[in-house]
This record gives structure tokens, C-alpha cells and sequence, in this order.
């Protein structure tokens, strides 16, 4: 297979140069023509400098910040709706009602009129005194306006019609999603803050570069991508003085298409979901406002972000719920746009026609198995060291096995194949300079003669004692009981198929992809192959998952956020894998994991599982039996909870229990009286019943928690608002 070239791995360099690393700013070359505009999708949108000037406050995590509105405190004595509207309609009928009376002098008031008009304006025609009948009828208008005013104040204090106001009327009037909080202020155009501006530029004294920056967003040449490219390289520049000239140099040589990712695209093809650059943000779904969820989210938007994937996802749905669609897209879309920002590297893990993006979304594309893949993937990850390289593939080929103790027996056959396999491999390395190949490595495990002769032939030509004392302790430990050689040889020859021919190359004649390449900001998709080779499939995935965690954490470039995206994650977890998760959020890396079910994992591992990631999707349609690993996950919280007792009743004097007694007889049904008792006792947040047979289709519990320790509570949301 031929390697990735110019869009693959470290060696490649854009026209405009830096992969995006903090430590990096290019040379300028002769500036190229610059790229075609994207074709922008969705089509409806803020334009750039809207989008820029709208406010993002600080919110709880998981909070959609484009545009959002901080909610007031939470009141305790909230009436619902039902109780409020129903109040104040009786509020309006009563008062209608006594307006009523007055007016037409049920309820006498004319006394009172009366009292206050002046003697002089009463009209005697006895006595000839003409009076003031029109002041008087002035008077008496006055009154009723007065008392109107009254009864309104009254009656729209008894029926709460400010709330109704607050919470019905004026969210329509000045805009939807947020209820009565007053919405952030915007930055104002033209202000020193204004950041279509560039005011960190001005600030700098880099007038020229922010008046060419600012002419391309005004002339619409300049998209949300381009912002925060050239504003990630600014960051980097500022930091090294040296480096200001070349970056100022750039800016003024290609304006919105300097620094260009090294694909040269400026954007996807096309967007499938609602993403937030600035902030790293893509929007999941939307809260319901209902009381199954905590009153800081209800009504609002959730997003998810670098700095809660960093703690891991992990989706969990049956078949056609929406995990791809509505969550696992979404994702892969974002960081996409991020790498072309020189933010973040991508690898999106799937099914051949899984629904991962087109190919042009991605710089590399591999189909393993496919005869027409342009690229290839490095069975090695990338690295030199054959200890880790063998711990890496062991893991991969059995670590999924079923061990005799357990998860420690589990974990020390992996120990035991990763020593086999360094037996191996090492002295090979010794000999050859490379790794084995697939079919080279099966023969050896298999323990094929000629094979372990040309091995040990080679290492005494190089005149290499401890790659031949390796040698040695394998031919000692072949055909013992519990060797696992056997075992690693049925399971590379899953890889050692027709089908896999061409792929998996260590002759140095090509580059394949390595996990080792995501210190730049790559954008990876990797093809399973599924039809006749699922086996074949959950050993690759495993083995990708083992080379992203054992390379996210040894990255020089770390101020990229890596992501692994697995779309089917059956059979791919382990022990080992699980503890190597939770410790990628120090490495500002993570992973995204989507299931069917939590059968799908092994059962001593369920719980792991879910303890490990910080974030968790649980989709509509799962089993109670995955739903009760959740609930446990987010425990219990105190709730009120009212007893409510019914009792014969035997109250009153003979009459009345006679009128009891003959209704009893004529309905069948006894008087009671009713006791209510509140209590405050500790619930399950979502139980297993709950998340089995009460998540809506469409809709799912999530639960977020940031690197720092910030979570949300378990969340209901609508995917895909």
C-alpha cells in the first residue's frame, strides 16, 4: 500500500506551514493562489462579524454558550403551570365580578361619591342653585377608574399576573429560549473589544495585519474557521517576538487564507450540525423544561466541547437511536473543523458506510481490506521500542480473552503474550532493522522451524548475544502448558487473510498511518472491515484503541486535543484499556466509545466501564439490566415524597354517619378521610426502570463532567436541537 503523502503524517507541511502546534510558526513562501470559499451548510446563519459579537457567559457544564441567556435563581415556592394560569383566570373572573357589583351599585358606593362632592356643586332647583352636574359625573369616573385601578391591583396580586407575565409573555417578546433572565450584553460595534477588530492585534501595535484582517471579514472573505486559525497562530506568535514579522507577514500576504491547514481546505464539505468555534463547542440537543430535570437546564441547550470529551463519552443505544447520527456526526464534525483550525487531531473509527462524513472531509482515509484504500496503518503503531510494541499488539490479541482467575488472570496472559511476542519481534528488529510482517510474525508464533532458523541465522550475523538469548527463552517456553503462542498465532492469522494482503506494510517502502502522527492536526478515518471478517474487526479496534492511549500520553504536542472516536466499540475493552482511559485527561486527550448495550462489554467490566468516562449518553430503548449499571453511576439524591393514607371515616354525629352509611350502601364504596405524610428520603436520580421504559424516542439522559471536576447532574434531552 502506498503511503498518505502531502495530507499525512508528521513529515507533511501546508503551503502556509504550521500544523497548528504552540511551538510553530512558518516561513512564508511565495503566497499561492488561495483556496476556493467553502460551500456553507447549514445555509441560514449569523454572518462573521454577528456571530463574533454575540455573547458567550460563562455556564454550568454542557451549557450551550452561543447566545445564552443565565437563568434567575431557582424560587422554591415556584407555582407550576397549571396552578398559576389557574389562579389567575379565577383572579380575573372574581375580579370582573365585584368590578360587577360596584359599577352597577350592588356593592353600594355612591355614599362615597356622594361624601366628597362639594356642597356648591350639587344642583337645588328649588332654590334656583344650578350646581356642577358635569363635574360631579367627573367625579364619578374618577371614582370608578380609581377603583378599577384598585380591584386590578388587588385581584392581580391574588392571581400572580406579574408571574404570568414574566414567565408567558415577555420570553415572546424578547426572544425564545432562556425564560425570564435578562440576556448578556453584547459587544458593541466598534468598541474597543469589538473582536471583528482584532483588538489583541492593536493592542500589539499590529495595526496594518488587523486592518487586513478586518477588511476580509467585512468583504466576506473570512469564515469562523479562518478566525480561530489565525487567531491560534497569533497566540503562538505572541509568545516568541522573532516570530511576530513571519506571522505579521503572512497576514498581509494572503490575508483569510494565510496559515492554512495543509489539506488547503478551509472548511467541510458540509455541516451537519450547529458548531461554536470560538468556544469548541457543538450543540447535542435541548433540554426539556420539565421537572424531571434540574431547574439550571431546564429550557436550555447542551453542547459538547474539548473540555468535557477529554474525560471521555460513552454512548449507549440499541440500534437505529441515533448514536451515529446524533451523536457520534456531530462530534467527529467538530473536531474536524477544529483540525483545520490547528486545534485538535481526529481519528473516527467505523464501519465502511457508517456515516462518519464523506471523504473529502478527512485527510486520510484508510480501508482496511478494501483493495482501492489509498493508505495504509502501521500494525505498530509507529514506534521503535519493541517492548512497546508488543505490549501494545498483545493487548489487542488477547486482550479480550477470558482468563482463569478473572480479570488478574486476564491481565497476566497479556503479560505473558506481550513477553512471547518481544521474544520475538526484538530479535527480528535486531536482524532486520523493521518489524515483522503479518505472515512473518504468524510463522514465528507458530513456531514454523525455518523460520526460527533464518531468525537465528540473522541475529548471529549481526553478532547480537541478547537478541539470541530472547530467541533461547522462547524455543523453552514453546509447547509448555499455558504458553501463548499458540494463542497469538490463531489470532494474527485473523490478519493474515487475502483480503489483508496489501496492507499492514513494514518494508519501508511506504508510510503508513501511525498513531505517533497525531502530534500534528490530523483528521483520520479508519474503515473496518465488518462482512466476514468481525472478528478481524474487534482485534483492529482494539488495537487502534491501545496505540491512541499509549501515544496520546507521550505526545511533545499536547496543546492539540486528540480524540479517538470509535463508532462500534463491541468487544473492544479491556482491563488494560480501561485504566489507560481514565488517565488520558491529563494528556488533553480522550476517547468516544458507542455501544449497543453494555453486553457487549465484559460483565466484569460493565461497571469500569462506566466509572472510567465522564460523560454519558444513555439513548431511549436500553434494557433495565445496562439501565441499573447507570443508575448506580449517578447515584441518589434527597427528594420530598409524600405518603398519602386513606382511613375509615368515622367521624360526626348519628345523622351523618347515617348519610354515610346509606351512600356506602347505594355506591359500594367507603367514606374515607385522607392523611398526608412528607417525608424526605434519598432516590435514584434516573432508576433502571426510569432510563428503560421512560426516555422518549429521540431523547436521552446525559451527564457531563469537565476535566476540572465540574459535572452536571443526569440530564433528559431532545437530540438533534
Amino acid at each position: 500500500m502506498v503511503g498518505y503523502g502531502a495530507h499525512g503524517a508528521g513529515d507533511a507541511r501546508g503551503s502556509q506551514g504550521s500544523w497548528g502546534g504552540a511551538e510553530a510558526v512558518p516561513a512564508v513562501p511565495p503566497p499561492p493562489q488561495a483556496p476556493p470559499m467553502p460551500r456553507w451548510a447549514p445555509a441560514a446563519g449569523p454572518s462573521l462579524d454577528e456571530w463574533l459579537r454575540t455573547p458567550r457567559p460563562e455556564a454550568g457544564p454542557g451549557v450551550w454558550r452561543y447566545g445564552h441567556r443565565p437563568k434567575p435563581p431557582e424560587d422554591p415556592e415556584r407555582l407550576d403551570d397549571r396552578q398559576l394560569l389557574g389562579g389567575a383566570a379565577l383572579a380575573l373572573l372574581c375580579g370582573l365580578l365585584v368590578w360587577s357589583l360596584c359599577f352597577h351599585d350592588y356593592i353600594p358606593t355612591n355614599w362615597l361619591v356622594n361624601w366628597l362632592t362639594p356642597d356648591s356643586w350639587v344642583p337645588y332647583p328649588n332654590r334656583g342653585v344650578p350646581g356642577n352636574p358635569d363635574a360631579i359625573a367627573a367625579l364619578a369616573y374618577f371614582f370608578y377608574f380609581l377603583v378599577a385601578v384598585l380591584l386590578a391591583y388587588v385581584f392581580g396580586r391574588l392571581g400572580h399576573w406579574g408571574e404570568v407575565w414574566r414567565r408567558y409573555v415577555r420570553p415572546r417578546l424578547t426572544g425564545p429560549d432562556g425564560g425570564p433572565g435578562r440576556p448578556a450584553p453584547a459587544v458593541p460595534e466598534g468598541g474597543p473589544a469589538d473582536p471583528v477588530l482584532w483588538p489583541h492585534l492593536r493592542a500589539a501595535g499590529e495595526h496594518a495585519a488587523a486592518d487586513r484582517l478586518t477588511a476580509e471579514i467585512h468583504a466576506g472573505r473570512m469564515n469562523d474557521v479562518d478566525y480561530v486559525r489565525i487567531d491560534r497562530a497569533w497566540q503562538s506568535a505572541r509568545t516568541r517576538p522573532d516570530r511576530l514579522p513571519v506571522f505579521v507577514e503572512a497576514v498581509l500576504g494572503r490575508g483569510a487564507a494565510a496559515f492554512t491547514h495543509p489539506s488547503g481546505a478551509r472548511d467541510l464539505p458540509v455541516r451537519a450540525a450547529r458548531h461554536d468555534l470560538l468556544t469548541g463547542q457543538v450543540r447535542l440537543g435541548a433540554a426539556p423544561d420539565e421537572d424531571r430535570n434540574p431547574y439550571a437546564y431546564r429550557g436550555v441547550s447542551l453542547a459538547l466541547e474539548p473540555a468535557l470529551l477529554s474525560t471521555s463519552l460513552l454512548v449507549v443505544g440499541p440500534s437505529a437511536a441515533g448514536k451515529t447520527s446524533r451523536v457520534v456526526r456531530p462530534v467527529v464534525e467538530s473536531l474536524a473543523l477544529q483540525a483545520l483550525a490547528g486545534r485538535a487531531a481526529v481519528v473516527a473509527v467505523g464501519a465502511a458506510g457508517a456515516g462518519l462524513g464523506p471523504d473529502d472531509a478527512y485527510d486520510v482515509v484508510i480501508r482496511l481490506g478494501h483493495p482501492d484504500s489509498a493508505h495504509d496503518l502501521d500494525l505498530y503503531g509507529g514506534t521503535d521500542d519493541p517492548d512497546e510494541a508488543a505490549a501494545v499488539l498483545a493487548e489487542a490479541l488477547v486482550g479480550d480473552a477470558p482468563g482463569g482467575a478473572g480479570l488478574q488472570g486476564s491481565e497476566a496472559d497479556t503479560r505473558r503474550a506481550a513477553t512471547a511476542l518481544a521474544q520475538l519481534i526484538g530479535p527480528y528488529r535486531t536482524a532486520h532493522g523493521r518489524f515483522p510482517s503479518v505472515p512473518e510474525l504468524r510463522e514465528l508464533l507458530d513456531g514454523v522451524p525455518v523460520a526460527l532458523a533464518a531468525l537465528r541465522q540473522a541475529c548471529e550475523a549481526v553478532g547480537d548475544g541478547a537478541a539470541l538469548r530472547e530467541l533461547d527463552a522462547r524455543e523453552r517456553q514453546s509447547g509448555r502448558p499455558g504458553d501463548p503462542g499458540p494463542l497469538l498465532a490463531d489470532r494474527i492469522a485473523l490478519l493474515d487473510r487475502p483480503a489483508f494482503a496489501g496492507f499492514f506494510d513494514t518494508s519501508g517502502t511506504t508510510r503508513p498511518f501511525a498513531m505517533r502522527d497525531l502530534e500534528h492536526p490530523l483528521r483520520v478515518r479508519i474503515d473496518l472491515p465488518e462482512r466476514g471478517h468481525a472478528e478481524a474487526s474487534h482485534l483492529l479496534a482494539r488495537l487502534l484503541l491501545a496505540q491512541f492511549t499509549t501515544c496520546a500520553r507521550t505526545r511533545d504536542e499536547r496543546s492539540l486535543f486528540a480524540c479517538l472516536v470509535l463508532d462500534d466499540a463491541a468487544h473492544t475493552l479491556t482491563p488494560a484499556s480501561v485504566r489507560a482511559i481514565q488517565r488520558l485527561r491529563t494528556a488533553n486527550a480522550g476517547v468516544v466509545l458507542a455501544l449497543r448495550g453494555l453486553d457487549e462489554v465484559p460483565e466484569p467490566l460493565r461497571a469500569a466501564a462506566v466509572g472510567a468516562v465522564g460523560c454519558r449518553v444513555v439513548l431511549s430503548g436500553v434494557s433495565t439490566w445496562d439501565g441499573e449499571v447507570f443508575a448506580q453511576a449517578w447515584g441518589r439524591e434527597w427528594v420530598k415524597t409524600e405518603d398519602v393514607t386513606h382511613n375509615p371515616d368515622f367521624s360526626g354525629g348519628l345523622l351523618r354517619r347515617g348519610v354515610r352509611g346509606v351512600r356506602t350502601l347505594f355506591t359500594g364504596v367507603r367514606a374515607t378521610t385522607k392523611s398526608v405524610t412528607v417525608r424526605t428520603v434519598q432516590r435514584e436520580r434516573w432508576s433502571a426502570s426510569d432510563l428503560a421504559h421512560k426516555v422518549p424516542p429521540g431523547h436521552a439522559v446525559v451527564s457531563l463532567t469537565t476535566v476540572r471536576g465540574e459535572a452536571s447532574p443526569p440530564i433528559l434531552a431532545r437530540l438533534g436541537e
